[in-house]
């Protein structure tokens, strides 16, 4: 299969009712089962014009496309890349990503990134997964802040996938929006697709992939309020999309708001929790940074309780 090729076919009825991402591993013998969960997740692959989740049933008659780019080289370690490891443990690696810094390699950003730092730390990763995102299984965007968990063998990669891919993982965020938010708690449920208007941005899209977010308000003034976010799905820009579209951006993020003084989005993630191979879970919490504690105050309202950095493993199930 030459670089940056495209292919077409029309699912069968042997397909129906099977994941996308199986059916393509199957067709496409020479990429992996993750290359092509990766091609799924990036919008290399369209099913009646529209890109499906990894876990999405293909049904009899459905028109699939797959664009496969050509591979990058080689990630190279970097060492002077900056983050902070909150724990190591055996297969899972929990990180504080720092805002300003991007997850992997892309185009136009051969290097640079957190996956380059990673490999100067934690050499071993790159035996796991996809040889672009060695170890990675979710991602965070470039400016928002916050804990990721990084897959340090090939059960928990596989693993964490799956996780991913069923929603087990518990993902909490802490956004500064503007505006005196007027709910104490609830739900937002929109589903999201990718801007016909501008492809780098994603928008509330009917036709799109389910996606909901649940709310609570931890403080709120006349101009500004804290919000906690459980992402019950993980669609791209989910936070920040969900939050503008209710009328309240998060503060800082001029691609769906304005910047409101601030140096970038104030969007943090705060905590996560996963289960490990062993069968035991894995929770971890990265204390909100400097920049947004400071809008906090900024606003007269009070980061105190997001100060904590830390993480356990309890009895899972």
């Amino acid at each position: 299969m030459s670089p940056a090729t495209t292919e077409q076919f029309t699912a069968s009825a042997a397909d129906a009712g099977r994941r996308v991402d199986v059916v393509l591993a199957e067709r496409f013998p020479d990429l992996s089962r993750n290359r092509v969960q990766h091609l799924v997740d990036d919008g290399f692959v369209l099913v009646n014009d529209q890109p499906p989740r990894r876990a999405s049933r293909l049904a009899e008659g459905d028109a699939v496309e797959c664009t496969i780019p050509e591979r990058t080289t080689k990630v190279e370690a970097d060492p002077d890349i900056a983050f902070s490891t909150i724990h190591a443990g055996d297969d899972v690696i929990a990180i504080d990503k720092p805002a300003g810094l991007a997850v992997h390699p892309g185009a136009g950003r051969p290097d640079g990134t957190l996956v380059n730092g990673l490999l100067a730390r934690y050499p071993e990763i790159a035996a796991v997964g996809g040889a672009e995102r060695p170890g990675i299984v979710h991602r965070l965007d470039m400016d928002t802040s916050g804990v990721m968990l990084v897959a340090r063998t090939e059960a928990a990669h596989h693993s964490l996938v799956e996780q991913f891919g069923d929603r087990k993982v518990q993902k909490t965020y802490v956004a500064l929006v503007a505006g005196s938010f007027p709910h104490a708690s609830g739900t937002i449920e929109a589903p999201i697709g990718r801007s016909t208007a501008d492809p780098r941005r994603m928008e509330v899209d009917w036709s799109g992939q389910p996606a909901l977010s649940e709310f609570r308000r931890v403080a709120r003034t006349d101009d500004a309020s804290l919000l906690e976010l459980d992402l019950v799905t993980g669609r791209t820009h989910q936070a920040r999309v969900h939050l503008a579209a209710v009328g309240f951006a998060v503060l800082g993020d001029p691609v769906y708001g304005t910047d409101g003084g601030a140096d970038r989005q104030m969007l943090h993630a705060w905590r996560i929790a996963a289960d490990l191979p062993d069968g035991t879970r894995l929770t971890a919490r990265a204390g909100l940074h400097a920049d947004m504690l400071q809008a906090l105050a900024d606003f007269d309202i009070d980061g105190a309780g997001y100060g904590a950095t830390d993480w356990a493993v309890d009895q899972g199930g």
